[in-house]
């Protein structure tokens, strides 16, 4: 791992917005300019009636915050509700699902470390994604039963 000698100043001009590979959720990485491989931060912004992946990591712990609308996330078999201004630490080797069952947006803050320098862009070798997604990533969670989501394009 490098470290950080100097400060990176990241302003909301600075973001570059993309949907997400597999779920096609909105997020923005706010350290990819910075080069860190010690710590990983992006926000999501996740549309009504929509998912991410569910997933869990190698060795990254990570911190989820919701910064506007009301949270929701499932870890294992528990869901859970998370207010604006609240956050939720899971460890690796838990499955986890940040989704929205609601009507309005939620913008969430995910900051993770150590970042899992193998499945950057420039990786020295292939990663197993089965260690990321043990189980199907584009599952739902049951809150969502009957909904399509990703969207068809």
């Amino acid at each position: 791992m490098k470290s950080i000698e100097d400060y990176f100043l990241i302003t909301p001009n600075d973001l570059h917005w993309r949907p997400s590979n597999l779920m096609k959720i909105p997020n923005a990485d706010y350290l990819e300019r910075t080069g860190s491989d010690n710590l990983g931060a992006r926000l999501w912004r996740l549309p009504p009636k929509s998912a991410n992946t569910l997933h869990k990591h190698i060795r990254a712990v990570e911190f989820y915050f919701v910064l506007e609308g009301m949270g929701r996330i499932r870890v294992g078999d528990e869901t859970l509700t998370v207010p604006k201004y609240g956050g939720v630490l899971v460890g690796p080797d838990r499955l986890r699902q940040v989704f929205n069952d609601t009507h309005a947006e939620v913008l969430w803050l995910i900051v993770a470390a150590p970042e899992e320098t193998e499945f950057l862009p420039g990786a020295k070798s292939k990663p197993d994604v089965s260690l990321i997604y043990p189980v199907d990533p584009k599952q739902l969670p049951k809150e969502l039963a009957g909904v399509e989501w990703p969207p068809k394009v």
